[in-house]
């Protein structure tokens, strides 16, 4: 793949709304948006669009078989989305926005998301770049650590750029991730919960909440 790609340095703290619309319009679209969250760099497309989906997989060199993360703006959006159980609400108001990702039930319009499959992996970032790129969208993202297959992820928008310039639609640079570290993940689908990564949310912190 060899395309122009916009890159544009956005500021974490107070992102240009013209920046966040001009990445909405591509996610829109149909495109591909590479983008700072609280953890890692991320690669994002309207979750709703399948052929955008099959983009990611194949720009990453990705299997199939490893589900994209969907982001959402608030949790009465990820009950869309997601069963939530009475445990994975009181992860979702005590740790959201933050970098955690719960594998939950997929709803009806979950399993449309997830290519068919029976459960999601969901967050919240607390990152007000993602926060407005998801008021102007208006729409989820699907998204992945922004990194080819067996890289580290991007956590800075220069590595973000060595990554994925002329490869995606557009890039966001807003400078180092402040966790630089990827979201831990829980397995909500059954008692016991499992962790499958852990990431810059310390498990023992959650499961003292249980």
């Amino acid at each position: 793949m060899n395309r122009r790609t916009r890159v544009f340095k956005i500021s974490r703290k107070r992102p240009a709304a013209a920046q966040l619309a001009m990445a909405a319009e591509v996610l829109c679209r149909g495109g591909v948006v590479v983008f700072p969250t609280d953890t890692v760099y991320g690669v994002a497309v309207n979750a709703f669009d399948a052929r955008a989906r099959k983009k990611v997989y194949a720009l990453k060199g990705r299997s199939y078989s490893k589900p994209l993360t969907i982001m959402v703006p608030d949790i009465a959006c990820a009950r869309m989305f997601a069963e939530v159980s009475k445990d994975a609400g009181n992860f979702m108001e005590k740790f959201w926005p933050g970098p955690l990702t719960l594998v939950l039930p997929a709803t009806h319009f979950g399993s449309i998301v997830m290519n068919g499959r029976n459960n999601i992996g969901i967050r919240i970032p607390d990152d007000k770049v993602v926060a407005g790129i998801l008021s102007a969208a208006r729409l989820p993202l699907a998204t992945t650590s922004a990194n080819p297959s067996h890289h580290k992820s991007a956590r800075t928008g220069d590595e973000a750029v060595r990554y994925f310039d002329g490869k995606v639609d557009m890039i966001l640079d807003a400078g180092p991730c402040p966790h630089k570290m990827e979201s831990t993940v829980i397995d909500m689908l059954h008692f016991p919960y499992v962790v499958l990564r852990e990431g810059s949310l310390p498990s023992k912190k959650l499961l003292q909440y249980l």
